[in-house]
């Protein structure tokens, strides 16, 4: 696309224009890179313009920053939503478009709307401690006169005139924690933590994890077997200060006479 607009200039005049994708030929090299950009071009194929990306490993949250974020939420509501976000790998849009209906905690899942899917719903797991939180701030709403039905949303707003969470305001509130605990998480970062904590652990299979994480490819999943840089670099140095075995002491040999005797008779 890009090679034909430049393409478009050169032949209809409009130049004098240099295109930033110079035609390759087979042996690599690129002919008329360094041309006089006022003397007519020879046309050739164009390669394809790939722009590259930066590999970037999956961010995730130290089990200490999260207990740092638990201890700073106040209310039933952020501690049932964490707790939710950590345990099931929603993404932000399909955790607040949660409805009552949608939350079955006698199966431990919840089911959310995922993207691609023409307004379908999957399953997620959650953990037992994420509905405990969650029956916590549900009745907090019920006793303050607000029981919901199921099809209305599941989360709400505590200050003000009582509405639906937004994207906005759940923003606002893991801001507000960023700066109280001094961090930089993501909610985007609660998921990768959920995806890197089952392929840590030896019973859930790559497969397992790509289920939960609603991937469409295993190689989008099989991206969080790379090694994090931090923990390579830890045990390198743990390498490096690790002490050296004793060397080994030198121990003589010597023939067993019965073999001696078999070899070169009894002498």
């Amino acid at each position: 696309m890009l090679a034909a607009f430049y393409d478009h200039h050169l032949q209809t005049g409009q130049g004098p224009v240099v295109s930033p994708v110079p035609p390759q030929s087979r042996d690599g090299r690129r002919p008329e890179a360094h041309h006089n950009p006022l003397e007519p071009f020879q046309l050739h194929r164009r390669g394809a313009y790939r722009q590259k990306q930066v590999d970037r490993e999956p961010r995730a949250v130290s089990d200490d920053v999260v207990e740092d974020l638990f201890n700073s939420l106040g209310c039933h509501r952020d501690r049932a939503l964490f707790s939710m976000f950590l345990s099931s790998g929603a993404r932000a849009a399909e955790m607040l478009g949660m409805t009552i209906g949608d939350v079955h905690p006698g199966e431990g899942r919840i089911y959310v709307q995922t993207k691609g899917l023409g307004g379908a719903k999957e399953a997620c797991p959650a953990s037992p401690e994420a509905f405990a939180w969650l029956a916590l701030y549900l009745g907090d709403l019920a006793q303050d006169g607000h029981r919901r039905a199921p099809h209305e949303p599941v989360w709400w707003t505590l200050r003000g005139q009582t509405r639906p969470l937004t994207y906005t305001a759940l923003r606002a509130v893991l801001n507000r924690i960023n700066a109280r605990i001094g961090a930089n998480i993501t909610l985007h970062d609660l998921r990768h933590t959920l995806c890197l904590r089952l392929i840590e652990d030896p019973a859930i299979t790559l497969v397992d994890a790509q289920q939960v994480m609603r991937h469409r490819r295993i190689t989008t999943t099989s991206t969080y077997l790379r090694p994090r840089t931090d923990e390579v670099i830890a045990k390198v140095h743990e390498h490096y200060t690790r002490p050296k075995p004793p060397p080994r002491p030198l121990t003589g040999w010597a023939y067993d006479p019965d073999d001696l005797a078999d070899v070169f008779g009894n002498r």
